[in-house]
This record gives structure tokens, C-alpha cells and sequence, in this order.
């Protein structure tokens, strides 16, 4: 017998027989990557009692239905890597949902290609499977998935669709709801259900995909995921500009109107520019992928605007390129300090040159054509925090605190969103999850 967190037990015997003995650990979990996020995941006086690894998309079926039956919360995940954004979960004591403790449902062994059509330039697999690895796949027949999340070499797919992580290439393919055909999910009593399709032309039923996306597994759990790819760029390179503001700012705009066609547009904060090695003062970088001579082309024609303006200019090809992206994510996601906190920030995009400078954090991007972004603290209080969402609501914007020390998230909402969806979504969530038993006050206003 197991004991959960609130005194009640439940025995392990059902789930054994679903998922077999090594598909449960009991003890916490050994690897620190997971163990950080744990810490940060849930609410003082919550635990997670065990995680479960199912093999097949039926067991993993078969223990959400063992969840409801056992009234026990569960918490969907993949490898973790996000497991600590969103709202803090806890459980009720009080309250019937939960009582038979929090489980964690992982996905990480539903790690298997389903489909690749690559004429159709569509991809379907597990929910489980690592973005790094899929990327791996497509690359072999000269495709790839047109996403930077966080965390590439750990997030899975699932975990990516949960938590709308899409990164800088947004501004060239959109976020991922635009880039999910279909997709497979589990409901709260355990039931299986499809979305979508493998095809890009999909228009019958709901779009449960959009609604899924962004969700943090409040609504269900998803098992697969069916994408749309892209043939790989023969050629990548990066212009970075820096200097004063408002040269950047003109840039940005003559950019964003013009016939160029780049991959990524971000604005780095002064800080994190000299971190990257990148120069002085506030940054702008703009990645063309497509063939060598247009690269070549468009890098050479926004150079020669920004020499106008004033900025210091330079290009990057290949090697270089690839290892500045690289680098960016790391340096803006890195988890290697317990008191850091990674926010995320929407904005007007006219206001994101003003902002980056304005917004007293220290680590910020924020992509210049949507205005969208993140910012990292190395350490900030609560009433830090709640300055700089004022600033960004100023801007017509918004601050989500992803990943903060639990003791930060007490103090504050970490949402932040007060529209006049919360009641919309709360009845969703009703119909979805009535028992509220999938990741219990994870997501918007403690849904």
C-alpha cells in the first residue's frame, strides 16, 4: 500500500497491473532536471506520490480512467522539461477532486513514429517523442518541423503543443496551433478521442487542436500529434544590428514592410547581447533561411540599412549562424539557477524596441514582429514582477510568470489574465474535466 499526501490510500496493485512494476516509481525521481522542476511544480504541502510510465497509448488510457475511479489528480507531462510552468498544482483536501492523492502521468515511453508522408510534407508521432529526435528524423529525408522551443533536446511534443511553445521561428510559420493537423488525446474518464487528421486539408468538426494547444493539460492528455513540415532551408545566416534605439526601431519597421522574407526577427536586451558576444547596446537579429544567393542577397540589403541608420552590423553564415541560435535558447532558458524566473511577455509589436529598454529585467527577447517574448530574472520579488506586468500592460501586453520558485508564485497570480473568458473557460474546462482532476489549478485563474 502507498501512502498519498492526504492520508488516504490507494493501492498501487491496479496500476501495476496496467503499466507493470518498473512502469511505477515511487521513491522521487533521481535525475536533478527532473527533481528542480518538481520543486517548483506544486504547491507546499503537495507531492507527487508516484509516476507512472505507460508503454501504449491504451494504458496510458487505462490509467487516467484508474485516476478518476480513485479520485486521484493527475498531473500530465512528458520529460519534464516544462513540468514547472503555469500555476502552482495543488490539491484540496477539503474538496472531493484529488483526494486520492496526485499521480504524474508521463508520457516519455510513447516515443514512437507513426507516419511520415514525407510527399504530403506531414509527420504523425507519439506524444512523448523528443523534439531534438523527431527533428532527427525529418532531417534524413531533407524535412524538418519549424519550431524553437525550450529546451529542444529534452521537450517532447506533446509537452510542446501543451504549453504553445513555439520560439522565434513564429514569425515566419506561424505558432504551433497553425502547424498541428491532428491530433490524439486521452479525456478525464479515460476515453480516447481524435481531432483533425493527417492531411492539411482538414475543415470537419471542432477544432479541438487550437483549444488543446496552449491548454497545459488541463483538458486532457495528448497521445499524438500529426504536423505540418517544411523542406529544409539549402542556406541559413543571421544579420545582427546594434546600437541606439531608435535606429532599431526605424529598422525594424522599414524590415517589417519591405519585401524581405526572414525566418526570425528578435530584439535582445543590452545584457544579453554582450552575453552572446554580439556587441554593445540593444540588439536586433534577423535569420534568412532559404537558397544561398537569396541569404546572401537580403543579408547584404539589411546591412546596408542599418549602416544608414548608424548601427553596427554583421553577418553570420552557417557554422556561426547555427551556433548563435543555439546559444540563445541556452542562455535564456538555463535552469542551472533555482531562484531564476523565466516569464513570458506579449506586447504591442510597435512598442517591443521601447520595451526591451524600458522593462527593468536584465535577460529579455522579444520577437519584433508579433511582440511577443521572454524575459529572465536571475532573482526578483513578487513586487518586481507585478511592475513589470504593469509595464507591459501599459503596452498593451500581458506577463505569464513559466518557471519561478514556488515561494515567488504564492505571492502572486502567476496569469495575470483578468478578460471576460475566464467564465468561458472555466465551462469548458467543466466539460472536459468535471471531476477537475487534470493538473488542478495549473492553468488560468486556478483551472
Amino acid at each position: 500500500m502507498k501512502s498519498f499526501s492526504t492520508e488516504n490510500y490507494v493501492s498501487t496493485q491496479e496500476l501495476e497491473s496496467i503499466v507493470g512494476t518498473a512502469g511505477i516509481c515511487l521513491q522521487q525521481h533521481t535525475e536533478v532536471f527532473w527533481q528542480e522542476r518538481v520543486e517548483k511544480a506544486v504547491a507546499p504541502g503537495t507531492k507527487i506520490d508516484c509516476t507512472v510510465y505507460p508503454n501504449t497509448q491504451e494504458e496510458l488510457a487505462a490509467v487516467i480512467a484508474w485516476a478518476g475511479q480513485n479520485r486521484c489528480a493527475l498531473l500530465p507531462c512528458g520529460s519534464g522539461s516544462k513540468l514547472d510552468w503555469g500555476g502552482l498544482v495543488k490539491l484540496d483536501p477539503a474538496n472531493p477532486p484529488g483526494a486520492g492523492g496526485l499521480v504524474a502521468a508521463s508520457t516519455a515511453r510513447l516515443n514512437r513514429l507513426v507516419e511520415h508522408a514525407v510527399g504530403d510534407l506531414t509527420v504523425t508521432a507519439e506524444a512523448g517523442m523528443k523534439f531534438a529526435d523527431l527533428q532527427l528524423l525529418l532531417a534524413a529525408a531533407g524535412q524538418f518541423l519549424p519550431i524553437d522551443p525550450a529546451y529542444p533536446q529534452q521537450a517532447t511534443l506533446g509537452g510542446i503543443v501543451a504549453t504553445a511553445d513555439a520560439g522565434s521561428l513564429r514569425h515566419r510559420y506561424r505558432g504551433v496551433r497553425d502547424l498541428l493537423l491532428g491530433m490524439t488525446f486521452v479525456r478525464s474518464d479515460g476515453k480516447i478521442a481524435v481531432a483533425g487528421g493527417r492531411v492539411v486539408k482538414n475543415v470537419a468538426g471542432y477544432d479541438l487542436m487550437k483549444l488543446f494547444t496552449g491548454a497545459y493539460g488541463t483538458l486532457g492528455v495528448i497521445s499524438q500529434v500529426t504536423f505540418r513540415v517544411y523542406p529544409l532551408p539549402e542556406s541559413s545566416g543571421t544579420v545582427v544590428l546594434t546600437g541606439e534605439v531608435n535606429a532599431l526601431s526605424q529598422t525594424a519597421q522599414i524590415l517589417l514592410s519591405s519585401a524581405l522574407t526572414p525566418s526570425a526577427i528578435d530584439l535582445l536586451s543590452p545584457q544579453l547581447v554582450a552575453k552572446l558576444g554580439l556587441g554593445k547596446g540593444t540588439g536586433l537579429i534577423v535569420r534568412f533561411q532559404s537558397i544561398a544567393p537569396s541569404v546572401k542577397q537580403q543579408s547584404a540589403r539589411l546591412l546596408e540599412v542599418g549602416e544608414k541608420l548608424g548601427l553596427q552590423g554583421t553577418s553570420c553564415c552557417e557554422n556561426e549562424d547555427r551556433q548563435l541560435w543555439q546559444r540563445l535558447p541556452e542562455t535564456m532558458w538555463d535552469s542551472g539557477t533555482k531562484s531564476a524566473i523565466i516569464c513570458k511577455i506579449g506586447i504591442r509589436p510597435s512598442e517591443a524596441v521601447s520595451a526591451i529598454n524600458d522593462l527593468p529585467v536584465q535577460d529579455a527577447l522579444i520577437h519584433a514582429g508579433s511582440g511577443l517574448g521572454v524575459l529572465r530574472f536571475e532573482s526578483a520579488t513578487a513586487d518586481t514582477l507585478l511592475q513589470v506586468r504593469r509595464g507591459c500592460e501599459a503596452k498593451g501586453g500581458f506577463l505569464t510568470v513559466l518557471a519561478a520558485p514556488a515561494d515567488i508564485k504564492q505571492q502572486l497570480d502567476v496569469w495575470g489574465y483578468n478578460g471576460s473568458a475566464i467564465d468561458l473557460m472555466r465551462r469548458i474546462k467543466q466539460q472536459f474535466d468535471p471531476e477537475n482532476l487534470l493538473s488542478p489549478h495549473r492553468f488560468i485563474s486556478g483551472i
